[in-house]
Formats: structure tokens, C-alpha cells, sequence
């Protein structure tokens, strides 16, 4: 038996299965490497699309009319798969529009954050630095959603929506009820924002600057990428001081160096060996005196809040941030002196490649030296995504140092915090109430406000700024990647990606939703004087889930 109110989803569900798979395969390739199957995928998608979309129109617009007293799973089914068919059908189109795709595959959030990093996840701000837990990717995660690439559409003003947006009036009947949630703590604010007009279209308190926690790594996302652009890149060198036998590894700041066997696309410290080895060997030199030059970076390495499992002290050389286990991200005890880690580790390779070296010392490499050989990290596109998937700390110092180094300031924390608002407000957005102490939010000091959160996410959805679209695409998709795998079991996963933020008494949540009518929405909520995260963590969740469920004309 059919029920009567389900027979036209009955109907319309081969269209949507059909959208679904027609697109599903493209995507995935272009997501794995998209620099030579985009443009291609988009071009062989796009007929069968609207064909598919076109035919699925009539039964949908049906469906819209239809008032469902049925179980809550009917209306999940309802959400999910007008989701669904909004994403998909716009995808192509916007996928066109997002560009630049770099060289190295930029579009890899889905894929390989989180999930192909062993799935260990991120973390927030963790368990030493005043928090109250961790969230990351547990093993055994789904993999990335079909429904992923729906967060895509509207990226950028040049994609129009059919519907009109929501009214403010409509979304404070849907909103306020929500965000008065006593788990949100005595003070909040939020603020929802079309992206392809840039309108507000809801705002409350939305100019009271709170502590962000880790939604400032969207800011610093933003900042390292308008100052060096989404293909800079940044290099580990070996240098031979002239006339001796003082073989010195540089270190260029790269957070994701490593020592590691599998390198995963990352530089590594073996391969570094190996090409130096080969140099040296030609240059008849088999022993060598070696020291290690982490001078790229100034002042304190320690963070203000210490010793602590979120982020090692902070060096220009470093190899797995310093991590003393196999994982890849999130909380865990650290070396005390990462440079110096390192450059043992460099010293036990070059031995296996049959180079004999002292055991490493501080130094600087002088402008005599001569290079012998160079790795590089990914581009800045992919450090910005698994910073932002997995709530990297130690990629956000360093991203911040960068930052300061690019623009002529001082690579250090206060330097890094001066240079992030800096290039801000080169770019006119709004930052009164804005205080920066550091790149990754774990300074409770940080302050920021729920405008210039979403002015950040609207503005990486500007044409006129492509290099930075790594700032949506990096963001945790709801229920599949990074610090959002756990949450959103319901019908918004895959389509609600934000980056979340948790301190003691603070949680904070910022991305983009695309809501019923197929219009992509930047958000922030900011929530301070919270008592219980598990609480103030499934507000936000469900204020963000009514968003993309929403209409709301």
C-alpha cells in the first residue's frame, strides 16, 4: 500500500536517483583530480542534467504543495532528497564557475581530509588548552557524501538562483525560537547571509565581537591566501657552506614536512636525504658536519597557553608537527623541540643513503651557501583545506607566520595576529571589535564578530577573488569529513560545512548551507557562557539543520 502523500516522491524518485548517479561518478574523479576532468565532466554532464532536472520538475513542484503528517522519516526523506536534486542539478554549473583548479587537484576536501589521512581526524582546541573534548574523524567513517558537491552551488555571485531569498521575517520565526536555546549560554549571535547577492538577511547581535575559538583559522585561512595566492608554495632546502664540510637543513616553515615512509603527497624528509645524498656524493663528500637553520620564524615558540597536545611549539622546521605517534592530526603529546626532531630524523636518512653526519646542531645558513637540493609542500589551496577539514592548529601558526613573512612583518605570533588583520582590511571587510592574538583561535583573547565571519565566507565566494574558494571547499562537510564526521546524522549531512569552535563556555559554528530552494547561505553562530559543549554543540547543529531546511519566504 502507498500512501496517498508519498505517491509523488514515488514518482519523482527514479528522477533523482538518475540525477544522483549520472553525477556522482563525474564529481568523484574530479574531486580525486580535477585539473584535467572538470571542465570535461562538467561539459558531458550538463545535457543529461537538464534533461533529468527538467523532467523531475513537475512532480517536485507537486511535492512542494503537499502537507506531510506523516512520520518524522517521511520528512527527512522530503529534505534530503530536495537537497538532493537542488545540489546536483546545479553542481555542473557552478563547478564551472568556482575555478581556479589548480595543478595539484585543489578540490580534495571531500575525498582526502580527514578520510584518507587514516581518518584520525582533528580536533577543535582539545584537551589541555582549557576544552572540554575533542571531536574528529573516527575510523570507519562513511565515505565523502554524494550530496557534498550541493554545498558547491551558488559559489560566488555569478550563479542565480531561481527562487528568491529568504525574508528576514521568515527566518527569525525559524531562527530566534532556536538560537534562545538556554545550551547557548547567556550571550550569542548570529547572522545569515546570501551568498551570491552578499545581503543580510538575518542578523542578531551581529556586531558584538565574542571569543571565535577555532572559526578564526577562517580568517586566517583567508588572510595567507590573499597574501601569497592558492599555488604558493613552501620549501625545505639543504645548503653546503662553502669551503667546509657544513651541510645546513633549512627549514621553510612547511607544517606538513614529513619523516614519515608514506609521504602522501606531502614533502618528505627522506626524499630530501636522498636528493642531498646524490649531491653530495657527486661533490665527493660522504661525512658531513650538520646543522639545522629554523630562522625563517621569530619571538616565542610556546604558544601563551602552554605546553599542550593541540599544537607543538611553533618552528620554521618541523617534521609531522611533532607528533610522537603515527597519527596525523588532532590531540597528542608533542616534542619539545621540533627542529631539532627533525633534523635527527634527516640525519638518520642521509646514513641510510651512506652519507655519515655529526649529530645536528643549531645554525644559520649564510647567503655563501650553496643549495643542494629542495622538497615543497602541496600548494596553499591544500594546506588551507586540511587546516580548516581538520582544525589544524600547527598549520594555522604557521600559515599565520607566513602570513607576516609575505607582508614584511614579524613571524611570530603578534606578528602573525598584526599581519591576518592587515590583510583583512585590505580587503575592506569588517573588522571593528576584531582583536587577533594568534592564527589557530586557542587564544581566548581572540575576538570576533558573527558579520565578519560570514563577510569572510561571502567574500571567498566572490568571483572577483577565486584564490580564495579553498576557504568553502575546506570546510567539514555535516556527517562525513574532519570535526563535523560525528554530527548531523540527519537530513542536513552533506549539506550543511562549517567550521566548528570549542573552548570552555565556548562553541561556535560558521560555513554555508544550501536551503530548500537551492540557494547557497553563509552563516555564524557565536555562543559564549556555555555550560555543557555535548548541549550547546546540538543547538548549533539544529539551528544550522533549520537553515537548510528552510525556505523561508
Amino acid at each position: 500500500m502507498v500512501v496517498p502523500e508519498l505517491r509523488p516522491w514515488r514518482a519523482a524518485r527514479p528522477h533523482v536517483t538518475r540525477v544522483a548517479n549520472a553525477v556522482r561518478p563525474r564529481l568523484a574523479r574530479a574531486a580525486g583530480s580535477v585539473r584535467p576532468h572538470l571542465e570535461r565532466a562538467a561539459d558531458a554532464v550538463r545535457p543529461g542534467l537538464r534533461r533529468a532536472t527538467a523532467a523531475a520538475k513537475p512532480q517536485l513542484a507537486r511535492v512542494r504543495t503537499v502537507r506531510f503528517t506523516r512520520p518524522k522519516s517521511v520528512g527527512t526523506w522530503r529534505f534530503t532528497a530536495g537537497a538532493a536534486v537542488a545540489g546536483l542539478a546545479l553542481a555542473v554549473t557552478v563547478a564551472t564557475a568556482a575555478g581556479p583548479w589548480d595543478s595539484s587537484g585543489q578540490r580534495t576536501a571531500e575525498e582526502d581530509r580527514a578520510v584518507a589521512l587514516e581518518r584520525t581526524g582533528g580536533t577543535d582546541h582539545g584537551r589541555n588548552s582549557g576544552t572540554s573534548g575533542s571531536s574528529g574523524t573516527a575510523a570507519g567513517a562513511p565515505r565523502p557524501a554524494p550530496s557534498a558537491a550541493s554545498v558547491l552551488v551558488g559559489l560566488g555571485r555569478a550563479t542565480t538562483a531561481v527562487q528568491p531569498s529568504p525574508t528576514g521575517t521568515a527566518l527569525s520565526g525559524v531562527l530566534d525560537p532556536l538560537l534562545k536555546d538556554a545550551a547557548l549560554g547567556a550571550r550569542h549571535s548570529a547572522v545569515v547571509v546570501d551568498v551570491a547577492t552578499g545581503r543580510r538577511l538575518y542578523g542578531t547581535g551581529a556586531d558584538d565581537a565574542l571569543t571565535p575559538a577555532s572559526t578564526t583559522k577562517i580568517a586566517t585561512a583567508v588572510a595567507a591566501l590573499s597574501a601569497m595566492g592558492a599555488d604558493h608554495r613552501l620549501t625545505t632546502r639543504t645548503a653546503l657552506e662553502p669551503g667546509t664540510k657544513e651541510l645546513v637543513l633549512v627549514g621553510g616553515g612547511d607544517p606538513t614536512l614529513t619523516a614519515r615512509a608514506r609521504a602522501e603527497g606531502w614533502a618528505s624528509l627522506k626524499v630530501l636525504a636522498g636528493r642531498t645524498a646524490k649531491a653530495l656524493k657527486k661533490r665527493g663528500l660522504q661525512d658531513v658536519t650538520l646543522s639545522y637553520d629554523e630562522s625563517l620564524y621569530a619571538g616565542p615558540a610556546l604558544h601563551r597557553i602552554g605546553v599542550n597536545v593541540n599544537l607543538a611549539p611553533v618552528s620554521a622546521l618541523a617534521a609531522d608537527e611533532g607528533r610522537t605517534d603515527d597519527s596525523t592530526s588532532g590531540p597528542v603529546t608533542r616534542v619539545p623541540d621540533p627542529a631539532a626532531d627533525a633534523a635527527r630524523k634527516f640525519a638518520a636518512f642521509l646514513k641510510g643513503y651512506g652519507i655519515r653526519a655529526t649529530s645536528p646542531g643549531p645554525s644559520k645558513a649564510t647567503g655563501r651557501a650553496e643549495n643542494l637540493a629542495a622538497v615543497s609542500s602541496p600548494p596553499l589551496s591544500a594546506l588551507v583545506e586540511r587546516m580548516l577539514t581538520n582544525s589544524d592548529n600547527d598549520i594555522a601558526e604557521a600559515l599565520a607566520r607566513q602570513t607576516a613573512a609575505a607582508t614584511g612583518k614579524r613571524a611570530s605570533f603578534d606578528g602573525g595576529a598584526a599581519a591576518i588583520a592587515a590583510q583583512l582590511e585590505k580587503l575592506q571587510l569588517p573588522l571593528r571589535g576584531a582583536r587577533f592574538h594568534d592564527g589557530s583561535g586557542l587564544d581566548r583573547n581572540d575576538r570576533l564578530t558573527a558579520d565578519l565571519l560570514t563577510s569572510l565566507l561571502v567574500e571567498a565566494g566572490d568571483p572577483a577573488h577565486p584564490e580564495l574558494r579553498p576557504v568553502l571547499t575546506g570546510l567539514p562537510v555535516a556527517g562525513f569529513t574532519g570535526t563535523l564526521t560525528s554530527r548531523y546524522n540527519g537530513g542536513a549531512a552533506g549539506v550543511v560545512r562549517a567550521k566548528t569552535g570549542t573552548l570552555t563556555g565556548v562553541n561556535t559554528l560558521a560555513g554555508t548551507v544550501v536551503d530548500q530552494d537551492g540557494r547557497l547561505l553563509a552563516f555564524a553562530f557565536l555562543a559564549s557562557d556555555t555550560t555543557s559543549p555535548a548541549a550547546a554543540q546540538s543547538a548549533l547543529d539544529r539551528t544550522a539543520t533549520a537553515l537548510a531546511a528552510c525556505g523561508c519566504h
